[in-house]
């Protein structure tokens, strides 16, 4: 099965001695087995990289969850020890891919810490320690041994009438497994809500008019995409929308010659 190309991002990571550019394996294993797409690792070196050459090369772009956070500098916000940690190298890659694939109407899925720097990038702001904030939930996972108790589905979300996810999932509400301890506070302006907690948090979002699927979700999709049929769907909407620009580039060069 002819699998198109979604470049994912990557964390830095420090063990073994060594400067590690990585990405969690169910990210991976969703790309592939959700989406049914070819996942490319990105590393993080930022504007050494050329996102042109990339994006002309890949049809989708996959931008995950991780242990760190944007920096607050980003988005005028406080860098304190306790925000962190932070990813400065991922941040100076993600950020500007993500302007560049919305610009060139690349499919864009980003997830969790992904939906945070799709805001930033776009304009917008985050809030920290949500937990804290009068009348909302606690968002952060349970305290447990078992990843399967952590990332539990329990959180229910509404999906915003006429949105691009009620294509995906129909409208009302879904159960997910919404994990975080960040979440987007002011929308960038060129994002739209698609879909919220049951404490008004934002959990998805879209691009205004996208040329192109652009969707940012606050959950983890990836975790139980082979056996939850909400998760699956959005892997399922993102690779046919790689599939529909692949298909669209190879017709491109077919007319060209």
């Amino acid at each position: 099965m002819h699998q198109p190309l979604v470049a994912i991002s990557t964390d830095v990571r420090q063990f073994d001695n060594y400067t590690w550019h990585a990405a969690p394996q169910q990210y991976l294993e969703a790309a592939i087995a959700g989406a049914g797409v070819f996942p490319l690792l990105v590393p993080s070196f930022g504007d050494r990289l050329d996102f042109d050459e990339l994006l002309s090369s890949v049809d989708g772009v996959m931008v995950t969850g991780s242990k760190s956070n944007v920096h607050p500098s980003l988005y005028g916000g406080d860098a304190s020890e306790a925000n962190g940690p932070y990813d400065p190298a991922r941040d100076a890659t993600t950020l500007p891919l993500i302007r560049k694939a919305v610009e060139r109407g690349v499919p864009l899925l980003a997830i969790c810490r992904g939906i945070q720097e799709m805001n930033v990038a776009l304009g917008g702001t985050l809030a920290t320690e949500i937990q804290e904030r009068e009348g909302s939930l606690d968002h952060r996972a349970p305290a447990s041994d078992s990843q399967d108790e952590r990332f539990g589905i329990r959180q229910k979300v509404t999906i915003k009438p006429g949105s691009c996810l009620a294509g995906v999932f129909g409208e009302g509400d879904i159960m997910v497994n919404s994990v975080h301890r960040q979440a987007v506070d002011r929308l960038g302006p060129k994002l739209q809500l698609e879909a919220v907690a049951t404490d008004g948090t934002v959990e998805a979002v879209s691009v205004k008019d996208a040329r192109a699927f652009a969707v940012g979700v606050q959950w983890h999709p990836e975790y139980w995409v082979k056996s939850d049929s909400v998760s699956a769907k959005i892997f399922r909407a993102f690779g046919d929308a790689v599939r529909l620009h692949a298909a669209a580039k190879s017709g491109a060069r077919a007319a060209a010659e």
